[in-house]
């Protein structure tokens, strides 16, 4: 069974400047060491701190051949503390470096903008909440970029801005929902190179109702003389219809607040008509700003993949990873070991040898030794 040495392990490269917060002449277990033994157990199916404890010590062996621990497999309460201990800005900027030697987010590429609780992080006995955070997701390349927490006082949309800031934008489509739909929020995107794509509520004002009245005005005419785009979409199955409608306007001049949007170029209508088993058609309408160019097909893209994180994202580290029921809480470690399970999702992701779901992919992981190195990357 082959394994490699320390160096070939290009992942944990990346943790190298990673800055250890303990009392140095305290330290029994190499920061490197504790590093590498979380990511490899939580892609292998650990969950807890205990977990990645005896996941350790059944693969000592095995985990020797390239991570050193002069002092044996650390306890669960030590890889606790330091978790808890670690700045997570600074393990963020170590996933960021890896993340950006991995993918090249090319021109086009939707990142996608969202946030989810960890809802068993909060505490009751120390007044503490569930922690809230914000993450972006590239679309086309499957892969988590970044996130930010959310700060307990604060929502949304102060996060929003500082995860913006980590991530290269240039020539990428941003996509948020209506939490993040703000003045300021649109002008970084544009300053940082990319386009957006803004879904509006009731929440912005004037704006909102605006884009609502227009679309009413310009459908009820028939769009005679109003330059517009129109595509459609249906998808079925189980005696379910869904139909998507599109439109897109190029007359936003009209608009009491255009000129406080930077970069606006279009508004845009989202209209899901849903049929069920003979049941009477439900409707919804999503409207939208637009700074992108290019047609109405485009658009459609970039609304349907933003929905990607909530199937791709959310939804498998709550399934496949049991994020939903941690009750890990203790300072940094929520914030931290989120991370390290977005390194796991992106390594499973990106692996295309076994045709099965990522909670599959961790159970192999976790039994062959080979499949994690490829795993790895290594």
């Amino acid at each position: 069974m082959s394994a490699p040495d320390e160096h070939s392990v290009t992942l944990l490269e990346h943790f190298r400047e990673l800055e250890d917060p303990r009392v140095e002449y305290l330290v029994e277990h190499r920061l490197l060491d504790i590093i590498g033994l979380t990511i490899c157990a939580v892609i292998c199916g650990a969950d807890t701190w205990v977990d990645i404890e005896l996941y350790g010590k059944a693969k000592e062996e095995w985990l020797t051949s390239f991570l050193v621990f002069p002092n044996g497999i650390p306890s669960h309460d030590t890889i606790a503390r330091l978790f808890a201990a670690l700045n997570p800005d600074m393990l963020q900027s170590c996933f960021l470096s890896w993340v950006r030697s991995v993918a090249q987010l090319s021109a086009g590429e939707i990142v996608a903008i969202d946030g989810k609780t960890l809802r068993h992080s909060y505490d009751s006995g120390g007044d503490k909440g569930a922690i809230h955070m914000v993450i972006a997701w590239a679309s086309q390349n499957r892969l988590v970029l970044g996130q930010v927490k959310v700060d307990d006082k604060s929502n949304e949309i102060t996060a929003i801005p500082e995860l913006l800031k980590v991530l290269e934008l240039h020539g990428c489509i941003v996509t948020i929902d209506a939490m993040g739909t703000q003045t300021a929020i649109a002008q970084q995107i544009i300053e940082q190179g990319g386009d957006y794509v803004l879904s509006l509520k009731g929440n912005q004002g004037n704006i909102h109702e605006d884009v609502a009245q227009l679309f009413e005005w310009t459908r009820k005419i028939d769009f005679k003389n109003v330059a517009h785009e129109f595509y459609q979409t249906i998808d079925g199955g189980h005696g379910r219809i869904e139909i998507r409608r599109h439109w897109l306007l190029e007359e936003v001049t009209s608009l009491v607040d255009a000129e406080r949007w930077p970069g606006l170029q279009r508004v845009g209508l989202v209209e899901s008509e849903r049929r069920l088993n003979g049941q009477p058609p439900t409707i919804k309408q999503r409207y939208y700003l637009l700074s992108l160019e290019g047609g109405v097909e485009h658009f459609a893209h970039a609304v349907r993949s933003h929905w990607g994180i909530e199937n791709q994202v959310h939804w498998v580290l709550d399934v496949a990873f049991n994020e939903d029921a941690s009750r890990i809480r203790k300072d940094h470690a929520p914030e931290n070991l989120a991370l390290i399970r977005h390194i796991a999702l992106n390594l499973l992701r990106q692996d295309t040898s076994t045709k099965a779901g990522t909670k599959a992919k961790r159970l192999k992981a976790g039994w062959d030794n080979d499949y994690l190195l490829e795993i790895l990357g290594t």
